[in-house]
This record gives structure tokens, C-alpha cells and sequence, in this order.
């Protein structure tokens, strides 16, 4: 489960094995859901603020 607080409410997203999961529905990528949620293309790991693995 992801989790983010966006515009004073909390986004939460399910982590599917095919994609993710965001209000019922499921999308491809972070970066569609982060788009559903901004309504502006934005990319999905700067929008969840994840980072890669071992990155300091």
C-alpha cells in the first residue's frame, strides 16, 4: 500500500501484481494514478516520493 496526503486528504494506493489499485479502479502505472489524482501528467515516483533502491 502506498500512501501520500494530496491537498489536505490522503491517497492511497494498492499495489497489484498487474498495476495498481486507486479508488476502485486500476491503472498501468504510478504515473496514471498520479494523474488521476493531480489531473496534470505528473510522474508517479516523484509524486509518491519513492526513490530506488539503495540511492542514497
Amino acid at each position: 500500500m502506498l500512501t501520500r496526503t494530496y491537498k489536505g486528504g490522503e491517497v492511497r494506493v494498492k499495489v497489484q501484481p498487474d498495476g495498481f489499485e486507486y479508488a476502485g479502479e486500476r491503472y498501468a502505472s504510478l504515473s496514471a494514478v498520479a494523474r488521476a489524482v493531480t489531473g496534470t501528467h505528473t510522474n508517479g515516483f516523484l509524486f509518491f516520493r519513492l526513490t530506488r533502491g539503495g540511492a542514497a
